[in-house]
């Protein structure tokens, strides 16, 4: 066999089992969508011969309130990632450039949190925010989802942080640029990717979040999470129309992620691991 013809069938075999694990990864979305378009009846079906039918999209689309609690998604998800960016990258900045008592404990308490069990602290939260009285508001779920959009921030750009020579800092001082110009112009370009990526993975866990929005809002805010629920009645489960709500709510996602597919997939090999 000469070497142009054993580097094809390389090729052919590389190309084929590439194809494979994307059939097998993708296999469980493909499924969800075909769900979407079978009725209550059709949904055990396990084969892929079925009647198509929209009645699903119209039930879920139409006729709930489907999009006030895809919007509300939108508006805590994008909210809590808003305020981590705002108040982490300086976090971050402090952790990276500064040396102070407890400076490693510190950043590794912040990183806790995002481990920490949701149920461990919901109970606490519920009595907290009845009392301060922002439970079932936006305001209360931007800020307990700091918990979960803050610690990952904080440490894939401090990671980055960490990166850039100082001397650059240094340099843009000598050159008369004030502080904030040099943060502005000259460190957040170079950590574009880390922030970028940090700050998608901190929207797709809010995005995703369950247990806080279940027990910390009622019927004033509600998120797609809790929004499914609904498609669960008491004698039967309404699958086609949770699929419907699912697929629905995987879009911001997907769409987001293959927009800064570049930064994402820097920020993860990079920034992340160093982080």
């Amino acid at each position: 066999m000469t070497l142009e013809r054993s580097n094809y069938v390389g090729k052919v075999v590389r190309n084929f089992l590439l194809a494979s694990w994307a059939v097998f990864a993708l296999f469980p979305i493909l499924w969800m969508i075909l769900i979407t378009f079978k009725s209550d009846i059709e949904v055990f079906n396990t084969t892929f011969l079925f009647h198509p039918t929209l009645e699903n999209y119209d039930a879920v689309l139409l006729k709930t309130d489907y999009f006030k609690a895809f919007l509300d998604n939108i508006i805590v998800s994008g909210g809590a990632v808003l305020v981590s960016v705002i108040a982490g990258v300086p976090a971050a900045y402090a952790l990276a450039r500064f040396e102070f008592k407890k400076k490693e404990d510190l950043a590794f308490t912040i990183l806790s949190f995002k481990f920490a069990p949701e149920i461990l602290v919901i109970l606490p939260l519920f009595m907290i925010y009845q009392k301060l009285g922002i439970y079932d508001t936006y305001f209360g779920l931007i800020w307990v989802y700091q918990l979960i959009t803050m610690p990952l921030l904080v440490w894939v750009v401090r990671g980055y942080f960490e990166d850039v020579s100082v001397e650059i800092e240094q340099a843009a001082k000598l050159d008369g640029y004030r502080w904030w110009e040099i943060f502005y112009k000259f460190l957040l370009p170079l950590i574009k990717p880390g922030l970028v990526s940090s700050a998608l993975l901190a929207f797709i866990f809010a995005w995703n979040s369950f247990t806080f929005p279940l027990l910390l809002t009622s019927f004033n805010v509600e998120t797609v999470t809790v929004a499914s629920l609904k498609y669960i009645a008491s004698d039967t489960v309404h699958y086609g129309q949770m699929a419907v709500a699912a697929t629905v709510a995987a879009l911001p996602e997907v769409i987001l992620a293959l927009l800064i597919q570049k930064h994402l997939v820097r920020g993860l090999s990079f920034g992340a691991v160093k982080g």
